[in-house]
């Protein structure tokens, strides 16, 4: 046999497409070729799997090798494929005999020794690997991630041991599934937090209807302490989103099985660039707008992020996806994240406090909160000023529901919302919307233009009324719970 074909993944945005290794062995002067679109890694793969072959106790044949890495047109990064590559090298040589090798899928980078290293996107290539009824074979640290219910997922740390396995001398146990762990996020408690008792509440209902926020106040007003409580009030992740943000996190830092249903919180700083945030690179992989997908994305000191890099959120805000274009290919990546930001009214931080003010009332301050554009703003659903604490209620007694109370609160409001549309409220389209606002239109006429809010801001309110009356347990959506809305619709403070 001069001819072999093996199968592999190759991760294209949040999707493994199949990949055949062909390896042909052909007379004539020793060459070793890879065709099919790969990069840099991929071609060192020739290197990486002679040292390999020969340190594994395997004869490297001294003939023409080609290696096609197909389809052609997909592109392929990095040193998944080696080990489908030495694999086919042995099977086309003779090396192991006669093997079945259509019933597997090979993933895993090879060292000079013939060790099996993880490579990154292994969820994916494990999902479409279920679907093709095949087992997959990859490196021993990449076991755990990619065993699935129902996935054979067949791992070892040499190369030799994997090629016992398909001559029948060693065969492989699949590796077995490790439930995941039900636990809850752990970020504090809610009653930790002293005072800032209308925080608390806007915080319960941005929780019961996956709305955007924004607080603005002094420093130390405990605006990253109510922040960091919010995923301790929201559901866990059912299995199916679960497994989305499983294979996202995947492309980059894996998510261990105590956090499977958690929902990600991602803090990242603010001197992020927006590649960082939105994604990117020549093989564009997800940024931190993605990996809080189905979770939530905190953005500290938000004026003090660049604009430009504030202003690539605005698409995301509005349709849960972000598309990224480069020469090569065009990739979209799911990101419906709860946005929460935090920021200091001014430079200072003590804005119209006439004892830790620096002394400029209104020109600063506009300049500071002007680095945040009106579209923006405009796409939060909730903007609160948050006070400092004062010292009585700084010292006092602990007072205040514990989390686990919001929790069950928002856990019923999030089954209402399930039941009667099947998304969220902050999900709600606006031909929803209008029936639930047409008795109040009237009133509504004036709001709007005493307060000079866009339909968009409109809407985004009456979607958190919808909000406070499920958290209230009405089925319709009362002036009262209006009112409170808006009265959450502010703008941030002003110098």
């Amino acid at each position: 046999m001069t001819h072999a074909l093996l199968y592999s993944r190759a991760p294209v945005g949040i999707d493994a497409h199949e990949v055949r290794v062909e390896t042909h062995l052909a007379p004539g002067l020793p060459a070793f070729t890879i065709v099919g679109m790969g990069d840099t890694a991929v071609r060192e793969s020739r290197d990486r799997v002679r040292s390999a072959l020969v340190n594994s106790g395997f004869d490297f044949p001294q003939r023409r090798i080609t290696v096609s890495l197909a389809p052609a047109d997909l592109p392929k990064d990095g040193g998944r494929f080696d080990l489908a590559i030495a694999l086919g090298i042995l099977v086309a040589s003779g090396q192991l005999g006669t093997v079945a090798t259509d019933r597997y899928e090979f993933i895993g980078e090879l060292s000079l020794n013939g060790q099996l290293n993880p490579v990154s996107g292994m969820l994916p290539s494990s999902l479409a690997c279920l679907a093709e009824d095949r087992s997959l074979i990859v490196a021993a640290d990449n076991a755990e991630e990619a065993s699935l219910p129902g996935t054979p997922t067949l791992a070892a740390s040499q190369l030799a041991r994997i090629a016992a396995h398909l001559t029948g001398q060693q065969p492989l146990e699949p590796h077995p599934c490790q439930p995941p762990s039900q636990q809850r996020n752990e970020g504090g408690c809610l009653s930790e937090i002293r005072g800032q008792q209308t925080a608390k509440r806007v915080l319960e209902i941005a929780a019961a209807g996956g709305h955007s926020l924004l607080l603005c106040g002094p420093p130390g007003a405990g605006k990253s302490m109510l922040a960091s409580r919010l995923p301790g009030l929201m559901p866990p992740m059912r299995t199916r989103q679960a497994l989305e943000v499983a294979a996202i996190h995947s492309l980059k830092q894996p998510r261990s099985s105590q956090q499977f249903y958690q929902r990600p919180y991602r803090a990242p700083h603010h001197t992020s660039s927006a590649t960082a945030l939105v994604g990117g690179g020549s093989y564009p992989r997800p940024g931190e707008i993605s990996l809080a997908h189905h979770g939530i994305l905190f953005l500290d000191e938000l004026p003090e992020f660049d604009r430009k890099v504030l202003e690539v959120m605005r698409e995301p805000l509005e349709t849960g996806e972000v598309s990224i274009a480069r020469a090569a290919q065009q990739l979209t990546f799911p990101a419906r994240f709860q946005l929460i930001a935090a920021m200091n009214p001014c430079p200072c931080g003590y804005l119209g406090d006439p004892d830790k003010s620096c002394g400029y009332r209104c020109e600063k301050a506009k300049r500071y909160q002007g680095k945040l554009s009106g579209p923006l703003l405009d796409r939060i659903d909730l903007h609160l000023d948050v006070p400092a604490v004062n010292a009585k209620e700084l010292l006092g007694d602990r007072e205040g529901e514990t989390s686990e109370q919001v929790a069950s609160r928002v856990r019923l409001a999030w089954q209402r919302q399930w039941q009667r549309q099947q998304c969220l409220n902050r999900e709600l389209r606006s031909d929803k919307l209008d029936p639930m606002l047409r008795p109040h239109r009237d009133w509504l006429a004036g709001v709007m233009n005493r307060l000079g809010l866009s339909a968009r801001a409109l809407h985004r309110s009456a979607r958190v009324a919808r909000t406070i009356a499920d958290l209230a347990g009405s089925a319709e959506v009362e002036r009262d719970h209006l009112r409170e809305a808006l009265s959450y619709r502010q703008n941030v403070q002003q110098g």
